[in-house]
């Protein structure tokens, strides 16, 4: 009899990997943060005893999404300027209030009710892009989060930054701070080919190189972003990436709704990730990302929500159900993008592009126990013939009891463990009084 932290048992197991499987009445055994066994629950007695046993007899129990592309201090922008078009929203609305008032509390403050959201909707990973990420990398060790920093450029001054050399000098700082941090790893965030020169570009590439972390960027996100290109660069912003040495394995490319099938060729071989934001590119009238064109071409693509200015949620699972409904109309195609390739893109895929795939994305033995419990008891999931199909296209985030991170139970009961609810929402209320002056 060996004793264990925790042991838990479903009445599924979905591993993720791999795709489709669904395990039924299993358990998973977890010691020190690590997966150390998935057995039938009728296996476990006689061989193991836990500090923790809990039975979720009504549950699925699979990996955390992981929300590969977030702005998580624009939840305090929620619905500041919703209903127009992209330029529009970044430069007389999203700007202007970025400029008056991102500053480091700011974003501690809205990491921190991103955070509760995440968590409470089965996120435990996130791959984040903003100013101030010492701030936001602060919040979301103490709650016991994992999550892949942005070291931002973008070449106009802020209250992060006011030079470009600031920029680099501040992202640096980041870097080495968390380094060699086990939850908290970081990416170069240059913010687009439209805000970003090529000599920034090249510095960035350099210091990938050397620093051997990857790098996640907007790109393509709109047709006018390419024609803009076209008439002041005399290149598709794809065109100039790779002039600039940016299209590798190293590269998150985020949106790409404005595709040609040449570039879709190109990205495939060199190995580019796509990270897909199909509920904010609608509201922004922004394009459709090919995802069941990239997907036949073997590009890795994950899921992200984008910031809640501009979606308006952090929900993963309504992200699922999004990214599968917009890929059959986009391309007249049913079978585009299935339940089981849409939760694979909400999680190991994600995993796979911020390079973490040999540690989480997945429940398997050896991997960090990143796990999350949705509860399938309710009247709007009878009948229950899918597992999979009845998470992507009917659950709901309020279906999600309990979040682990690394073994750390983080919901249980949908009650947080590690964040104060009641505090976030009181710094919720002061933030809406000062914007709204």
């Amino acid at each position: 009899m060996q004793t264990v932290d925790t042991i838990l048992t479903g009445a599924w197991v979905v591993p993720v990997v791999p795709e489709g499987k669904v395990l039924e009445e299993y358990s998973i055994v977890i010691d020190q943060g690590i997966i150390k066994e998935i057995l039938p629950s009728n296996e476990v007695i006689g061989r193991y005893t836990a500090t923790h046993d809990i039975k979720l007899n009504d549950h699925i129990l699979m990996p955390g999404f992981i929300n590969a592309h977030c702005h998580t201090p624009m939840n305090l922008f929620r619905g500041v300027a919703d209903d127009v078009p992209l330029k529009t929203w970044l430069e007389k609305h999203i700007w202007p209030l970025e400029g008056a008032w991102a500053d480091e509390h700011f974003c501690a403050d809205g990491t921190e009710m991103a955070l509760a959201e995440l968590i409470r909707s089965g996120s435990t990973c996130l791959a984040d892009m903003y100013f101030f990420p010492e701030a936001s990398a602060e919040v979301i060790n103490d709650a016991g989060f994992r999550a892949s920093i942005g070291l931002t450029v973008i070449e106009f001054p802020t209250k992060w930054a006011q030079t470009t050399n600031d920029y680099f000098d501040r992202c640096i700082e980041v870097h080495n701070e968390y380094q060699h941090h086990p939850m908290i790893t970081s990416h170069f965030a240059p913010h687009a080919p439209y805000t970003v020169s090529d000599e920034s570009m090249r510095r960035i590439r350099a210091l990938c190189d050397e620093l051997e972390i990857p790098i996640q960027m907007h790109i393509h996100e709109t047709q006018r972003e390419v024609d803009e290109s076209i008439a002041e660069h005399g290149m598709r912003p794809l065109q100039r990436l790779d002039n600039l040495g940016f299209l590798g394995p190293d590269l998150m490319a985020v949106h790409m709704t404005a595709l040609t099938d040449e570039e879709i060729d190109i990205i495939a071989e060199r190995g580019v990730h796509v990270m897909h934001c199909p509920e904010s590119n609608m509201k922004l009238a922004s394009g459709i990302c090919p995802v069941g064109r990239l997907q036949d071409a073997g590009i890795n693509v994950a899921l992200g929500t984008d910031g809640t200015a501009s979606n308006n949620d952090l929900c993963m699972i309504g992200e699922m159900k999004s990214a599968a409904m917009l890929a059959k109309i986009g391309s007249g195609d049913p079978t585009a993008v299935s339940a089981e390739r849409a939760l694979s893109m909400a999680t190991i895929n994600g995993a796979k592009a911020l390079g973490i795939d040999d540690r989480v994305g997945s429940l398997e033995v050896g991997k960090q126990a990143d796990i999350i419990a949705i509860d399938m008891s309710k009247l709007e999931q009878q009948p229950l013939f899918h597992p999979i199909s009845q998470i992507v296209y009917s659950a709901d985030k309020r279906l999600v009891t309990d979040v682990w991170v690394a073994g750390r139970h983080l919901m249980k009961n949908r009650e947080l463990t590690s964040l104060d609810l009641d505090k976030i929402l009181h710094n919720a209320k002061q933030w809406q009084k000062k914007l709204s002056q």
